[in-house]
């Protein structure tokens, strides 16, 4: 019974009471280390202050020593195609995109008439070295007739001497006749004889007299026709000649017209804006065609006006071309910087000096030559999009 009692109906041990839980069941979670919190921010904070001085030193070292700008296009000085004597073209021999060579045949004009002006001027020169020979040929003629003229004069002065000797004897007889008049010892016919043959002699004196002063007058003429002439061709030969080496320019001139009708590529490059066609008579100047020299193109990079303090001539930069991409990277050296902006040369220029005047970022072109064996490797177009970088190292 009392093990009943004790089974059923005794006092039963009380069980231990469970440990009381913690609110919001903060016993599951760590709890914060305040160590290990400042370690993180000062580590944070290293990184951030690491970053910053990187930033300023690549900044420093590398952003500011160097100017960029994707506001930069290829250009090229093109060459225009124009022909220097007019006429009808007859055969185009080059079509857009075509690459040609210096002095290679692009068009052709017709001929025929500058044919006829070369013939015409070989005739011209052909009669001026004849009509130089044909006053040389005179000088010798008039240098003849000089001699002779010469030598009437001579002639004319044998004549006078000698009528002025008939006068001194017709003189000498006259006298003596006359002494022997009042003697009775000549008669009257004789004394009239000796009048007459006296008168005569004077006479013939005057006309010998006459007769030299005009073989004089003579020679005079011929000694000055002859240096008339001779000045013509003093100095000078058939192929030296005033009216010769005239003649002469005009056949080159004629023969250079004609050549000029084959019209020739003054540059290497690719043809573009072609404008001619076969039939068409084009006037001396007309603009045919242009030629692109793809291997002499150049890049103008339009930089803000802040960035240009430090851009000098001769600083070296890369470029890199929509085109090809950063495969391609092209070198080149600033060659010029604008004189002005774009909107300074603009047709209407912006009138700054109104009331509603905002003020906007100019930019200004810059001139970079590209290195033309990198221009071959990977040619460019007019036009094409660049992206520029200018090296600011060597500013002075």
């Amino acid at each position: 019974m009392m093990d009943d009692e004790n089974q059923s109906g005794g006092v039963k041990a009380e069980a231990p009471a469970p440990a009381e839980k913690p609110e919001n069941g903060s016993a599951d979670k760590p709890q914060p280390n305040p160590a290990r919190r400042r370690r993180l921010i000062i580590i944070f904070a290293v990184v951030v202050a690491a970053v910053a001085a990187a930033y300023f030193i690549y900044d420093h070292l590398v952003l500011s020593r160097r100017v960029t700008t994707d506001n930069a296009y290829v250009a090229a000085e093109t060459a225009q195609v124009t022909p220097l004597v007019g006429g009808q073209v007859v055969e185009v021999g080059v079509s857009n995109t075509q690459t040609v060579r210096a002095g290679q045949p692009l068009l052709r004009l017709d001929d025929a008439d500058l044919q006829i002006a070369v013939a015409q001027a070989e005739a011209d020169l052909a009669a001026a070295e004849r009509r130089y020979g044909q006053t040389a040929a005179t000088g010798e003629a008039l240098q003849a007739q000089v001699a002779a003229r010469a030598a009437d004069v001579n002639s004319a002065r044998a004549q006078l001497a000698a009528a002025r000797g008939t006068l001194e004897r017709a003189e000498i007889d006259f006298q003596r006749r006359q002494a022997l008049v009042s003697a009775g010892a000549v008669s009257g016919d004789e004394v009239t004889s000796a009048t007459n043959a006296l008168r005569t002699a004077r006479a013939n004196v005057v006309v010998a007299e006459a007769a030299v002063s005009q073989a004089q007058a003579t020679r005079t003429s011929a000694e000055r026709d002859r240096a008339a002439n001779a000045a013509l061709t003093r100095g000078t030969t058939s192929r030296t000649a005033p009216e010769v080496l005239t003649a002469r320019a005009r056949l080159r001139q004629a023969k250079l017209d004609l050549s000029r009708t084959i019209v020739r590529a003054p540059i290497d490059g690719v043809i573009a804006q072609r404008n001619v066609q076969v039939g068409q008579r084009l006037s001396s100047g007309t603009v045919t065609m242009s030629i692109v020299p793809v291997d002499r193109l150049y890049v103008d990079a339009n930089y803000k006006e802040g960035q240009l303090s430090h851009v000098r001539v001769g600083q070296a930069a890369t470029l890199v071309s929509d085109l090809y991409g950063d495969d391609v990277i092209y070198h080149g050296k600033v060659v010029g910087v604008a004189g002005g902006t774009g909107s300074a040369f603009a047709l209407i220029p912006a009138q700054n000096a109104t009331g509603n005047w905002i003020k906007v970022v100019q930019r200004l072109p810059v001139r970079i030559a590209l290195d033309p064996r990198e221009l071959r490797a990977h040619p460019l177009r007019v036009g094409l999009s660049m992206d520029a970088k200018i090296d600011l190292s060597d500013a002075e």
